[in-house]
């Protein structure tokens, strides 16, 4: 009887501490990393701002917005539309970090859907943070899920049917933001998010919209911009820009008949030119061997090497891998170039970004030299 006794109160205590790691992990994803708005912010908002219905739920993200001391022309950037493909955020947080505007403004929205920061896919087996070093010591950031939370829109339906087009799909996919433009006012958490980006797009007239993403390597559409047929002139320009850098990616038409997406529903609904950009993540694939933070920041993976020597990828693949410097660079080289190729189209309306590293310097150095100190 002793026996059973000290089992189980060795089971209990055991219990309690899974518990208290448990919640302690869980809570922490719902405390945002610190972004330190770097020279060129010169304002913050709030999504709420445009919807005020999302002020004080998990559907309110920050925008950090760079003013030029000239007029001109602007764009807003989209990171973390998906949580768990980082390329797209850090991109997004160098950005904010880092850049100065000459001429323009630019708008950036790091976590397009704050939700989906606030939890990740745990069949995924992927990991909660990860960490980038900097000079000034390590940052640790998120790594989120593809889908807004369960604790903000559930259940989930058998089939999703986009409200503005009639498109039916998995029920799983009304929790992911890019399958909810152009929003609803009076639609599910997700689809007042998109409502109020969409918003936002048209109250402060932005002449651009990049959304960034990561896709896995046998992904079809992958290291390749997609872009709504308005946008298509300065589109098939950066692209032919970027090559001639030695920056391979491909042009891709948005689909008439998938809906939902910033590219198709942004150009159809506002009058901003709408674009969407990829890079390889070994990350975000099914062929992928153990999801870690090594596989999240370094990118290399035994398995894709040999996916891509029997010809299964969209993308090379060798042992170098494809680390997050070359996915936040061909990002950030991608922005450059599409405010650069905008500007020669609209001297009178330019988008002059200064202060962003290239593409080479990047590679050389990493993403933490883009980072500020937290204090």
């Amino acid at each position: 009887m002793d026996n059973k006794k000290t089992a189980s109160v060795i089971f209990l205590i055991i219990a309690l501490v899974v518990s208290f790691i448990a919640g302690k992990s869980f809570s922490s994803m719902h405390i945002p990393e610190v972004i330190v708005a770097g020279p060129g912010v010169t304002m913050q908002k709030m999504l709420s701002d445009y919807f005020p219905q999302l002020k004080g739920t998990n559907g309110d993200a920050e925008i950090y917005i760079l003013e030029g001391d000239k007029a001109g022309g602007s764009m807003l950037v989209l990171g973390g539309t998906h949580a768990n493909e980082p390329g797209g955020y850090m991109a997004a947080i160098s950005l904010i970090e880092t850049a100065k505007i000459d001429s323009g403004t630019l708008y950036i929205i790091p976590r397009a859907n704050n939700s989906a920061f606030s939890h990740n896919d745990a069949q995924e087996g992927s990991p909660q943070r990860f960490t980038i070093e900097t000079e000034y010591g390590e940052r640790e950031f998120r790594y989120g899920s593809r889908a807004t939370n369960p604790i903000d829109q559930w259940p989930d339906p058998d089939v999703y049917v986009h409200a503005a087009s009639g498109q039916q799909l998995s029920g799983s996919e009304t929790r992911n933001l890019n399958r909810a433009y152009p929003g609803r006012s009076d639609g599910t958490f997700t689809e007042k998010v998109t409502y109020a980006i969409t918003e936002m797009i048209k109250v402060e007239n932005i002449d651009i919209t990049l959304d960034l993403h990561e896709a896995s390597p046998e992904y079809p559409v992958i290291n390749a911009i997609v872009s709504h047929e308005y946008a298509m002139g300065i589109a098939s320009v950066v692209t032919i820009n970027l090559q001639l850098k030695g920056v391979d990616i491909a042009l891709e038409p948005s689909p008439t008949n998938l809906r939902g997406l910033t590219h198709r529903e942004l150009g159809d609904y506002t009058d901003t030119l709408a674009l969407l950009a990829e890079t390889a993540n070994a990350a975000q694939g099914r062929l992928r061997g153990k999801t870690d933070e090594d596989l999240v920041i370094k990118g290399k993976d035994k398995m894709y090497v040999n996916a891509a020597k029997r010809g299964n990828l969209y993308v090379p693949f060798d042992e170098n891998g494809h680390p997050l410097e070359e996915r936040v660079g061909r990002h950030l080289e991608t922005i450059k170039e599409i405010t650069s190729v905008y500007t020669a189209k609209n001297e009178n309306n330019p988008i002059i970004i200064t202060n962003l590293p290239d593409y080479e310097e990047i590679q050389e150095k990493g993403v933490g030299f883009m980072l500020n100190p937290l204090s």
